[in-house]
């Protein structure tokens, strides 16, 4: 981190400093490291002792949380040269994060924000591990309603705004579609004059100071068990990954940077993870977040990575989606049916809408996995992250 003298932090709260200044910002004790400030949340302030034994420099009780991350942010992302690329969307903001991290990884120094680490402490957190020499800084931004986004570009105030496309998420929070388009703009209309936006065909766009760069359907076709996206040889099979690579290769081109011929993505967990399963099989565990449209594709993925193969889709409810819920759950299982996918539905609302096999829990759900499980087996394990469904991923792998 571009280092900070904790005598010109502003007043976040009870400051206890054993140092001159800190070199990063964590708010997990477990990895403090030395020179590091902690801010304890929660329960954080339990362990504010052992962060001081781990080497910390200062530890924060902050008034205010969000505030404080904010502030920590702000003041690091003050004194950063780094281009800083926001990426959001309905699905895929993850993966284009760690497709465009690879990508600009190539030929300058860059950072990413770690998993998902896309709200008010996530995003902040991030960028406090700016170096003096960081010349790409991609965050993720979360949206769970109007204005949020917004407030992240504050902290950030991103160069470079990514929109993966406008789906049906969290519409209990912004009612429909158009509510969906209206909080992921947010980024555009955070992006200074000159900035690029990266958006869907139909996103609109109503400034005439940027950049606007719509990636059309890029050449693809696969090459010895990788996928090549517009000439870049990638690491991935799976189809929907295609329309990420070339969002990501579109803000490559915003920051001017060269296209590698090859390229190693390191996906975040749970994203379409990939494991071994005894006797030959197959576990692909999503089980990080899911939509509709996130959930098809999934299950697409699933039979054409199957091939002749049996499969099993362990699929939890999909959060969310506002009076529609049904309907969405319902599609989803009609189209796990259409593909011929054998079915356990882990839930005691929504799920039966998936046909299947309906479990109540996610024991319950082990449990009959196990029992069904074949040698060569494929295993899809999705559901939003509220589910819980990894437990069903660890449990198998």
């Amino acid at each position: 981190m571009i280092p900070l003298r904790i005598d010109e932090l502003p007043p976040l709260g009870q400051l206890d400093a054993h140092g001159e200044e800190i070199t990063g910002v964590q708010v997990d004790s477990r990895r403090v490291e030395r020179g590091d400030l902690f801010v304890a949340v929660g329960r954080g302030v339990e362990f504010r002792n052992e962060a001081l034994v781990r080497g910390a420099a200062a530890t924060l009780v902050p008034t205010e949380p969000f505030e404080a991350f904010a502030a920590l942010g702000s003041l690091v992302r003050d004194r950063s040269e780094a281009r800083i690329v926001g990426i959001t969307g309905s699905t895929g903001k993850t993966s284009t994060k760690d497709i465009l991290a690879a990508l600009c990884a190539t030929s300058a120094r860059t950072i990413a924000a770690e998993a998902s680490f896309n709200n008010e402490i996530g995003v902040p957190l991030t960028l406090c591990r700016l170096e003096p020499d960081t010349e790409v800084c991609i965050l993720e931004l979360a949206m769970r309603g109007f204005g949020q986004i917004a407030d992240l570009c504050r902290i950030a105030r991103p160069h470079v705004g990514v929109i993966t496309n406008i789906g049906p998420v969290h519409l209990e929070l912004v009612g429909s579609l158009e509510g969906v388009e209206r909080a992921k703009g947010e980024l555009v209309g955070a992006l200074p004059a000159g900035g690029t936006a990266v958006v869907p065909e139909g996103f609109a766009v109503d400034r005439d100071d940027l950049e606007v760069v719509r990636p059309a359907p890029p050449e693809a076709h696969s090459e010895d068990g990788r996928t090549v996206v517009d000439g870049v040889s990638f690491n991935f099979t799976a189809a929907h990954h295609v329309a990420n690579a070339a969002f990501a290769l579109a803000a490559l081109d915003a920051l001017s940077l060269p296209r590698p011929e090859r390229v190693e993505v390191e996906f975040s967990p749970w994203r379409g993870e990939e494991l071994p399963l005894p006797g030959g099989g197959l576990l692909i565990n999503d089980a990080w977040n899911a939509n509709p449209v996130s959930m098809v594709a999934a299950l697409r993925y699933l039979r054409v990575r199957a091939g002749d193969r049996r499969t099993l889709a362990v699929l939890g409810e999909m959060a969310e989606l506002g009076p529609d819920a049904p309907a969405y759950h319902r599609a989803v299982g009609a189209a796990a049916a259409d593909l011929g996918l054998d079915v356990v539905a882990v839930g005691n609302g929504l799920a039966r809408e998936y046909g299947g096999t309906l479990v109540g829990s996610v024991d319950d759900a082990v449990a009959l996995v196990r029992e069904r499980l074949r040698p060569g087996d494929v295993v899809l394990v999705k559901a939003s992250r509220a589910a819980g469904l990894e437990r069903v991923a660890e449990a198998l792998a």
